[in-house]
């Protein structure tokens, strides 16, 4: 029984530290290696896909060599990774690291497979204790954390994580027929928990949508259901009922969720697939016969669930780049999580019949209490500021536009911090390329983590899908909002169109915030006539502001049906304004403009690589 408790330990602690290697691995992998988009599409998914194949080699490699030593010196190369980390070295570095833990990662797991024959506890306070770390820290993920913070929760981590292996590593390999279920779940559970289910940042996102004053977007506020999804999910996992009913409810709850988050439903989605995930691993839970355990001579069943780790963890990979991947090649995504959630119901309907918790009654009373309540402690404490109250009409209004790639840096690495340094000083600031939840981008909340950052509230518009788009932070109250969706045209990523209206002080200012999508070696002319239209029609005679990434040049037909539609080019004086690459600006692609009547002064795009693109500012006076 100590053995077992050590190895649940240790797996635990192991999921939490690859989550966090994983949430620096997946955005490196686009920003580093992909360059954002200058690499195809079809070479960076072999080179993602490629780390998983390879990882197929290391069920032989523990049979060959032991469990022991290829244990503890993968589980070694995993831990130093993840403080080099965060230690922050940015760039090909920062690339080849995630890699060679990702890599160490997976041959940890090849070997906790051949020790574990029930991992599912293991796994899921893995799971759940990554989300509630997630929501204290308002969705930042701590290994970009450096700093005393950063440090003195990262260093215990890994240390635990490598006491716990040590430690457990003197236990016997389980019986052969047992563990290759829930190991085999590994990948695809990984997936929908840090996609829907145990996802603070999209809790964030679904909870501030739906105001009638707002159709279709989101402001700040506190996502109170979010810590329920830490407890239904563990109460999946740790609350055993009949298994005929348990092989139909959690399937079809699980299932259901999926289909929910495919079609934008995020309350619902997150709920019923969290609760799902935990029945269905239960489900694939069964004991083993201790007067047997061990009864492995020549290794083979530490090979098969071996491989059944390494296996599910390539469908995480494959299902992972087929999701996102989309957004660059242009195919319907929604199915990907329903795939994934239908291979987890299967895996779990056909199962045996499970046993009872490996976890005692009263740690699973403490565990269910205590991670629910600390997630749900950081919904709260991540609160974004609130509309301000209304003052005096202002003069001028000092204006940003900025297309912030998720947050991250030229070097490839999470630096909101950079990013408010360019947006302090603002009255009103127009964001492109805003995430709410990507999984592939490390699964933050990245307008919220500004907000609070500025002390600015904001309104999001989602383009791409729910929990990715644009937004707009203001000082000032923000009385009414509505977006448009911009019409494809052939672009393979959505587009949209938000609209907010300002109160200054007894007068109103409509602001406009887009992103353009071209379709590819095209200029977006068609959509830049909806987003000029839809400006004209919803300022209604009230002064505007319209900005954004509109992947446009000066001299296009695209920047021309602004002008067309009797817009003013605000930063005309400041041409040529070049904002991309911001490494070696060369092209004008960032651009505001306003209604006639407002002048516009102190242009300028100031050098920075806290994104891929430079930031345009000015201050517009108003008439």
């Amino acid at each position: 029984m100590r053995h077992r408790h050590l190895c649940t330990l240790a797996l635990a602690l192991g999921v939490t530290v690859l989550l966090d290697v994983l949430r620096v691995w997946l955005p490196s992998v686009i920003t580093l290696f992909g360059r954002a988009a200058e690499t195809p599409a079809e070479l960076l998914g072999a080179f993602a896909l490629g780390w998983f194949v390879l990882a197929l080699a290391a069920p032989g490699l523990v049979r060959r060599l032991g469990v022991r030593p290829v244990g503890l010196a993968a589980a070694g190369v995993l831990a130093v990774v993840r403080l080099l980390l965060t230690a922050g070295p940015g760039g090909t570095a920062q690339l080849w690291l995630a890699c060679a833990g990702l890599l160490a990662g997976l041959v940890w797991l090849a070997a906790a497979a051949a020790l574990v024959d029930r991992p599912v506890a293991g796994l899921a306070l893995g799971l759940a204790g990554n989300a509630v770390g997630h929501a204290l820290l308002g969705t930042e993920d701590l290994v970009w954390r450096g700093g005393v913070l950063g440090w003195s929760l990262s260093v215990p981590l890994v240390l635990a994580f490598l006491a716990a292996v040590w430690l457990s590593a003197t236990r016997r390999p389980a019986t052969p027929s047992a563990g290759r279920r829930a190991w085999l779940l590994c990948g695809p559970a990984l997936l929908l928990a840090n996609q829907i289910a145990l996802a603070p940042a999209v809790w964030s996102a679904a909870a501030g949508a739906g105001s009638p004053d707002f159709p279709g977007l989101a402001r700040p506020a506190v996502p109170v259901l979010g810590g329920y999804a830490v407890l239904l999910f563990l109460a999946g996992v740790l609350l055993r009922m009949p298994t005929r009913l348990a092989r139909v409810l959690w399937p079809v709850a699980l299932v259901a969720g999926a289909v929910l988050f495919a079609t934008g439903r995020l309350v619902p989605a997150y709920l019923l697939t969290a609760v799902g995930l935990g029945g269905c691993l239960a489900l694939t839970d069964s004991a083993t016969d201790d007067a047997v355990a061990g009864a492995d001579p020549d290794g083979r069943a530490a090979a098969r669930r071996g491989r059944a780790a390494v296996v599910g963890m390539l469908v995480f990979a494959v299902a992972t780049v087929a999701y996102y991947a989309a957004y660059d090649l242009g195919y319907p995504n929604g199915w990907v999580p329903v795939a994934a959630a239908v291979l987890v119901a299967l895996v779990a309907f056909t199962g045996p019949p499970w046993s009872a918790p490996t976890l005692p009654d009263p740690a699973r009373t403490w565990l269910l209490l205590g991670l629910t309540a600390s997630a749900g402690l950081g919904t709260h404490l991540h609160v974004p500021p609130s509309d301000p109250r209304p003052g005096g009409p202002p003069g001028t209004v000092r204006v940003t536009a900025y297309n912030i790639r998720m947050g991250f840096g030229i070097d490839g690495r999470l630096d909101l911090d950079a990013v408010a340094r360019q947006l302090r000083g603002a009255d009103v600031v127009l964001l492109s390329e805003v995430d709410r939840g990507w999984w592939l981008n490390g699964g933050h909340d990245t307008v919220a983590l500004l907000a609070g950052r500025l002390g600015m509230p904001y309104v999001f518009a989602p383009a791409a899908d729910p929990v990715w788009g644009d937004a707009v932070l203001t000082r000032f109250p923000v009385r009414t909002g509505r977006t448009r969706p911009l019409t494809a045209h052939g672009a393979p990523t959505g587009a949209q169109a938000l609209g907010v209206t300002l109160d200054l002080g007894g007068r109103e200012l409509a602001v406009v915030a887009t992103h353009l999508q071209p379709p590819p070696g095209r200029d977006p002319v068609e959509q830049a006539r909806e987003v000029a239209a839809f400006a004209s029609e919803y300022a209604g005679g009230r002064p505007l502001v319209l900005g954004g990434d509109l992947n446009t040049e000066p001299d296009d037909p695209a920047f021309a049906e602004f002008t067309r539609a009797g817009l003013v080019d605000a930063l005309a004086a400041g041409r040529p304004l070049r904002t991309s690459p911001a490494d070696d600006p060369r092209a004008q692609i960032d651009h505001v403009f306003v209604s006639p009547g407002l002048t516009a002064a102190e242009v300028r795009a100031p050098r920075t690589e806290a994104s891929d693109h430079l930031p345009v500012t000015l201050t517009v006076t108003l008439p």
